[in-house]
């Protein structure tokens, strides 16, 4: 099961520990398991997620700068999951909508030991929080610029958005009003197939 954990790390210039191995791969053995009542992914081949959720997600933890991350429509933990075993230091706060959803999350926090991490039961436009954060990271979210809407009150002013992407997204940059800046990068995930973008925004 999950072959190719330790190839596709490598591909991706991350040099794990045995316990981040170990926590990474526990965490899509949760999401097969639970995926079966709770319809976590439309992916339930463990193979098939190495490169589709756990490579997809690392693939931006270079990008990352700041220590408090919002992970919006976290679904099964995604990217945020990963990426707080990949650096213990980050706090993430993961939104979903599904009570279903947070529940599982919640029981990863559990199992995998991960305090730094906060799931909650909310929708994001309904959110509100004390704390302002450093980025705010989407998967499959939404256009860019309801992405924007829906999170500049919860962002530092020196904050930036995340917004993982498949294709080009042409058209949503287009979109931006002018007083936000951005970066398009290209990413390269291991064993997928596809196109995959980081755009990340900031203000002008």
């Amino acid at each position: 099961m999950l072959n190719g954990l330790e190839a596709g790390l490598y591909a991706l210039n991350i040099r794990a520990t045995n316990r981040q191995v170990e926590l990474w791969r526990n965490h899509l053995e949760m999401i097969v398991r639970w995926n079966r009542v709770y319809n976590l992914t439309a992916v339930d081949e463990p193979d098939q997620m190495l490169p589709i959720h756990l490579f997809d997600s690392l693939s931006i933890a270079p990008y990352i700068e700041g220590k408090s991350i919002l992970d919006i429509g976290s679904g099964a933990g995604l990217p945020g999951i990963p990426l707080a075993v990949y650096d213990p230091q980050w706090k993430i706060t993961l939104i979903d909508a599904s009570s279903k959803k947070i529940r599982f999350l919640r029981q990863v926090v559990i199992e995998l030991e991960l305090p730094q991490v906060k799931p909650v039961h909310e929708r994001i436009d309904e959110f509100r929080s004390r704390e302002r954060f450093d980025v705010a990271i989407c998967r499959a979210y939404a256009p860019l610029e309801t992405f924007i809407e829906d999170t500049a009150r919860l962002l530092k002013p020196d904050g930036k958005w995340l917004a993982m992407k498949g294709k080009y997204p042409g058209q949503e940059l287009a979109a931006l009003k002018k007083y936000f800046a951005y970066t398009v990068t290209p990413l390269t995930v291991p064993g997928l197939d596809a196109e995959r973008h980081l755009i990340t925004i900031t203000r002008n």
